[in-house]
């Protein structure tokens, strides 16, 4: 046990800039609290449930993190802030992964037996974001803020939007989870719609007034379809 809290503190130390000492960690920072309650209540889990579920409960109310006993957990795991976070029965996690605040790692409400996500080692959840089910998130796997993941997702790949969708960069290379700068595949969808559309209409703009259209054959100086187009004197 002090081995896997010296792994965790050095654990926020390194992935936290905030975080100035190990006291500090220690002391402050919840999702070291919630993991050392939850190492104890795993182990009681299989012989006494009742009491592992106590501490558990005990955890959430002084951490904001609610671990159910029965999940596992692997070490260097990093919960960042901490509040509203949610972990499963059946979910497995890996180690190295990190989670910010108000993850959920839940059910969908219509499995049995393993009912919640499976999270492999170097993942990165974003805040709010929710990965439901029996599913598993490969190795690297980045989810944006706020996704709503339901199916699984191979290794290396990131997972934005509601529901869930597997994004890569145009040039190939896998996105960093900038949260200001997660790609948005349906915004850049519209965004190339939105570009065919202007082209179109400056195309039919152009043709309509090479062909000489009512409105360009009204006393008038400017064409209405076409602002830019200062006409010419027509006899």
């Amino acid at each position: 046990m002090p081995t896997l809290l010296s792994e965790d503190i050095a654990t926020v130390l390194a992935r936290d800039p905030a975080a100035r000492s190990k006291w500090e960690v220690l002391l402050c920072y919840p999702g070291v609290k919630a993991l050392c309650y939850h190492r104890i209540a795993h182990r009681l889990y299989p012989r006494h449930p009742l009491l592992a579920r106590w501490i558990s409960q005990r955890a959430r109310h002084k951490t904001g993190i609610e671990i159910h006993p029965g999940a596992a957990i692997g070490r260097r795991v990093f919960i960042d802030h901490g509040a509203g976070v949610v972990i499963g029965e059946t979910a497995e996690i890996h180690d190295d992964v990190t989670l910010y605040q108000g993850v959920t790692l839940g059910g969908t409400g219509k499995d049995h037996g393993k009912r919640h996500p499976t999270v492999e080692s170097g993942v990165i959840v974003g805040a709010g974001a929710k990965v439901l089910g029996p599913i598993t998130l490969g190795k690297n796997v980045k989810v944006g803020a706020g996704a709503i993941v339901l199916k699984s997702v191979p290794e290396g790949c990131t997972v934005v939007g509601n529901p869930g969708r597997i994004v890569r960069r145009k040039d190939g290379s896998r996105p960093t989870l900038d949260h200001a700068n997660l790609p948005d595949p349906i915004l850049e969808r519209t965004e190339e719609l939105y570009k065919r559309l202007v082209s179109l209409e400056k195309v039919l703009r152009d043709y309509a007034c090479n062909l000489g259209c009512d409105a360009c054959r009204e006393d008038s100086t400017v064409c209405p379809l076409n602002p830019s187009n200062q006409k010419s004197t027509r006899t």
